[in-house]
């Protein structure tokens, strides 16, 4: 693919010195795009970021949207890159474990200054016109390919089933970025090799049966206007991001006008705020009522993961999307990551009392908890595909990716 409206310049374009230059400011945008958003990067900050003026920059790209749909695309053509090499091992655990480690060893060398970041996907849908036709072309030609490190799909249970694993795969290696920071570079090894595990075996203990029983999720409902508008905004931030889902299209989607928004709402920020409290405030509640239920840790756990894909998949109104942080200001995004944070910590818990127990796997508890994460954080996506099949199948067989391992597949034995 070709960023449109990129300058070719037919003199100097091939040159060692236009491509370090155009390389630069790719790689200050991919910065400024995950520090910002999309929308939120401009041109000064990715010029000051490069030591050039705003005129240099527009030598290379002549408007914002043109850079941002490069940074977009280089991020794409990587993951191709990656995903080719990864192609190359003979079977299907091979494969997902080179995809992993290229992963890893790429966050490694941005770590240690040796490589830059790649601009995150979360704001591709916010693009426009002709830009934004061609970059979902190209993240659904990544997503082919990543369904295709599995093999061909003998037929279209095992091909749902691969398409899952394929989600699963990709927006954990996505949201490695988030949580590694925790770790030193010397244990990047032992961490990759602790993930691999969860992708190979799942959590659930060998014999383990998948027979989750659905929690009764309680919502507050006192304001029904209210409640309306951050179901509205959720899916639009998911879909969007945060500064791509304005305020005027969140009353749109409601057919209200700008008033009526600040009728329940002051301003954008308090909204968004809100979504992320209305969101993490039903995890905590899933992970609660678990426990008071009771049972086995496994019972547990399938409890909430099953409740929560049912929620993602329903129209009862998404989860807000962790990776959809990208645009806040930096306090209220950190304020967000504690939060998803200690949400992680209490699967760990829960994960570490299951070993203890004997009914979950002897996994590393605060790795498996961020794949958990990201499990239903990410669902959202995968609404329209859970809508071809009987939910309670759907929830199984992406559940399935982590619980019972990437290259289990009893979600479609099973029900054949």
């Amino acid at each position: 693919m070709n960023a449109p409206d990129t300058i070719q310049a037919a003199d100097d374009g091939g040159t060692k010195r236009f491509r370090a230059k155009r390389d630069a400011i790719l790689a200050a945008a991919a910065e400024a795009i995950n520090e910002q958003s999309a929308k939120g990067m401009t041109f000064a900050d990715v010029a000051a970021r490069v030591g050039l003026n705003t005129t240099s920059v527009t030598y290379y790209f002549r408007r914002k949207e043109d850079l941002a749909a490069a940074c977009f695309e280089h991020t794409l053509d990587q993951l191709q890159d990656m995903l080719a090499t990864s192609m190359a091992q003979p079977t299907p655990a091979d494969r997902v474990a080179m995809f992993l480690r290229l992963n890893m060893e790429r966050l490694a060398a941005i770590r240690r200054g040796e490589a830059k970041q790649l601009a995150v996907l979360s704001d591709l849908r916010a693009m426009e016109g002709r830009a934004r036709e061609q970059l979902l072309a190209g993240w659904r030609e990544v997503f082919s390919r990543t369904r295709m490190l599995w093999g061909e799909p003998a037929n279209r249970a095992m091909k749902d089933l691969y398409g899952a694993r394929a989600h699963v795969l990709l927006e954990n290696s996505f949201w490695l970025s988030a949580w590694l920071v925790r770790y030193e570079l010397d244990e990047y090894p032992r961490v990759e090799a602790r993930i691999m595990d969860v992708f190979r075996h799942g959590v659930a203990a060998p014999g383990a049966m998948w027979q989750p029983r659905l929690l009764d999720l309680e919502h507050d409902e006192s304001e029904p206007g209210r409640a309306a508008f951050l179901t509205a905004a959720t899916a639009l931030i998911n879909e969007l991001g945060y500064r791509g889902a304005s305020v005027q299209k969140i009353a749109s989607e409601l057919n209200v006008t700008k008033g009526s928004f600040y009728h329940h709402l002051d301003a954008k920020d308090e909204l968004v705020a809100a979504c992320y409290q209305r969101s993490f405030d039903t995890i905590a509640d899933a992970q609660r009522l678990a426990h008071e239920r009771g049972g086995s840790m496994w019972q547990m756990v399938q409890n909430v993961i099953a409740t929560l894909l049912d929620v993602q998949f329903s129209e009862r109104g998404p989860l807000l999307r962790t990776t959809a942080l990208s645009g806040l200001p930096p306090t209220e995004r950190q304020v967000m990551m504690d939060r998803s944070n200690r949400i992680a910590r209490r699967f760990a818990g829960m994960i570490s009392d299951g070993i203890a127990e004997g009914s979950l796997r002897a996994v590393d508890p605060l790795v498996a908890s961020q794949a958990l994460m990201s499990l239903q954080n990410a669902a959202f996506d995968m609404r329209k595909w859970a809508g071809t099949m009987p939910r309670q199948r759907a929830v199984a067989m992406y559940a399935s990716t982590l619980v019972f391992g990437l290259f289990d597949d009893r979600a479609v034995t099973s029900a054949a």
